[in-house]
C-alpha cells in the first residue's frame, strides 16, 4: 500500500482530513493537479468564509487556526435579513446566551486555504503530491487504486474524494448528485464605504437580485451580488465610476457611498447533494459530498463538519488496528454527515426557491413570513443555534 488513506483534492477540506488523519498516525497521501505555489500562496477569490463557533473549535483543535492571521479575522456580531417587499422589517439573528454576542468569524478564503496547507505539510504522516492528474480510480477487495498521467498506480485501503462540487472522482465511481442549478451568477468583491457596519451581515432579498454584505474590519465589507447572466454583464461593463454608483445604489445608501477595492469574481449558483457519501472503500467530503447554496454561508462548515465526522470513525479504528476501509465505518459517516447536511440543504434550497421568485403571491408570502420570524423568539433562537454551530 502507497499509504493508510488517499486524498483527492487539496481545497481546505482535503486538507483539513490529512492533517487529522495524519496527527493521529495515519499515513495520507494528497493528490492535487494544482502546482505547489498555487497552494502555499492561493490566490484572492473573492470569497469570505464565515466559519460558527463549532467550525472554529474544529480548526483550533486541528492546528489550523493558528495559523490564519488575526488581522484577516473578522468579527461577525449579528445578521440581518431583509426583503423589498417587508420594507420596515428585518429578521435580526443575535448570537444568543453564551456567545457574547459573537454569532461567528469572517475569514478570507485564500487564508484558510494556506492555513490548511500550512497545517498539513507540518505533519510528517501527510505527503501532498501537487501537479498530478488523477484517473481510472478503481476498487478492489483490499484496497482503492487512482491512476497518474507518469504511469503511476497508487493504492490504500480507503481513497476520499475532496476535489469539489463538481467532483471528477465522485462521478467516476458511479455516485450520482442532486444538482440545484439556480440559474443566476454571483459576484463576490470587496468595497470600502463610508458608514459604520457595526459588524452586522445582511441578506436582502428584492425584485430579480439578491444582495448580500459581510463585514470585514475597519471600513470595509464583502458585496456578495446574485443577478441573472445577462444583467451581470451590464453591471460588469460600467466603469469604474458608474460601477461605483450602481452598488451603493442596489444598497440603498445605508453604509454611504461604497467603492470597489478588490477585484471581481463571479461564480455560478450550483448547488449539489450527493446520493451517498461513501461507496466500497470510497468517501466524501467538503463540497464534493455537500455543495451549499451561499444563502446560509453554511457551505465550509458543513465540510468541516463531514471532516470531523469520517475523523471520528477513522481514528479509532486505527488505533485499534482495523481497516479504514471497513463498510461499516463507511456506512456509519454516511448516516451521520446525511443527518447533519440534508435538513440544512433542504432548508436553503426552500429559502431560496421562495426569496427568489418574483410572482406577486411568493413575495406577498416572503414580506409576511419575515415579520412573523422576526417576532417568534423560539424560531429566532433555532436560527441562532445553526448559525453559530
Amino acid at each position: 500500500m502507497d499509504a493508510d488513506v488517499i486524498i483527492v483534492g487539496a481545497g481546505p477540506a482535503g486538507l483539513s482530513l490529512a492533517r487529522v488523519l495524519g496527527g493521529a498516525g495515519l499515513q495520507v497521501l494528497v493528490l492535487e493537479k494544482q502546482p505547489r505555489a498555487a497552494l502555499q500562496e492561493p490566490a484572492f477569490d473573492g470569497r469570505e468564509i464565515a466559519l460558527t463557533h463549532g467550525s472554529r473549535r474544529h480548526l483550533i483543535d486541528w492546528g489550523i487556526w493558528e495559523h490564519l492571521p488575526g488581522e484577516d479575522i473578522s468579527d461577525l456580531r449579528q445578521a440581518r435579513v431583509f426583503d423589498d417587499g417587508a420594507r420596515h422589517h428585518s429578521l435580526d439573528i443575535d448570537a444568543g446566551p453564551g456567545h457574547r454576542d459573537q454569532l461567528g468569524w469572517l475569514v478570507p478564503n485564500q487564508c484558510l486555504r494556506r492555513a490548511a496547507w500550512t497545517a498539513a505539510l507540518a505533519c510528517p504522516q501527510v505527503t501532498v503530491l501537487d501537479g498530478v492528474e488523477v484517473s481510472d480510480p478503481r476498487i478492489e477487495r483490499d484496497a482503492a487504486s487512482v491512476a497518474l498521467a507518469d504511469g503511476r498506480r497508487l493504492r490504500a485501503p480507503l481513497l476520499v474524494a475532496a476535489d469539489s462540487r463538481f467532483s471528477a472522482t465522485r462521478r467516476a465511481l458511479g455516485i450520482a448528485a442532486r444538482v440545484c442549478d439556480y440559474g443566476k451568477s454571483m459576484m463576490v468583491m470587496r468595497v470600502r464605504h463610508e458608514r459604520p457596519h457595526h459588524h452586522q451581515a445582511w441578506e436582502w432579498f428584492g425584485h430579480g437580485q439578491t444582495r448580500a454584505l459581510l463585514p470585514l474590519n475597519g471600513d470595509r465589507a464583502s458585496v456578495v451580488l446574485t443577478l441573472p447572466a445577462t444583467e451581470m454583464e451590464r453591471l460588469l461593463a460600467l466603469d469604474d465610476d458608474a460601477f461605483n454608483h450602481d452598488i451603493s445604489q442596489r444598497y440603498q445608501g445605508r453604509l454611504g457611498a461604497m467603492t470597489r477595492i478588490s477585484e471581481r469574481h463571479v461564480y455560478p449558483l450550483v448547488g449539489v447533494y450527493a446520493s451517498r457519501f461513501h461507496g466500497p472503500r470510497f468517501a466524501l467530503v467538503g463540497d464534493a459530498a455537500v455543495g451549499m447554496h451561499p444563502v446560509t454561508a453554511h457551505g465550509f462548515n458543513l465540510g468541516l463538519t463531514s471532516v470531523a465526522h469520517l475523523a471520528a470513525r477513522l481514528i479509532p479504528a486505527h488505533r485499534a488496528g482495523r481497516d479504514p476501509g471497513a463498510s461499516e465505518l463507511l456506512e456509519s459517516y454516511h448516516r451521520a454527515h446525511r443527518r447533519s447536511s440534508l435538513p440544512l440543504f433542504n432548508a436553503t434550497h426552500l429559502v431560496v426557491s421562495l426569496y427568489t421568485d418574483d410572482r406577486a403571491p411568493a413575495r406577498l408570502l416572503r414580506g409576511a413570513a419575515l415579520k412573523a420570524a422576526n417576532t417568534l423568539t423560539p424560531f429566532k433562537r433555532l436560527i441562532a443555534r445553526q448559525v453559530t454551530g
